[in-house]
């Protein structure tokens, strides 16, 4: 791993942010646009968590080059 690319052009970096962003979503309540359903936000917040987890555990994998 010698390359270097930058920050907004690593997976892993995405993936975590996606999960970080689902994650503060359901913690603060947000409501998703003609979804009136708890059940149905706390599992959409859930599967954008699953989902950018597991983008940044096969970005991280999967990276060739290292971030700055």
């Amino acid at each position: 791993m010698d390359e270097i690319k930058n920050w907004y052009q690593s997976r892993t970096v995405w993936g975590a942010a996606l999960a970080l962003t689902a994650s503060l979503a359901g913690l603060f309540g947000v409501e998703v646009v003609g979804l009136t359903s708890e059940e149905a936000v706390t599992a959409l917040t859930a599967a954008a968590s699953a989902v950018g987890a597991a983008v940044a555990i096969f970005g991280r994998f999967d990276a060739r080059t290292r971030i700055r």
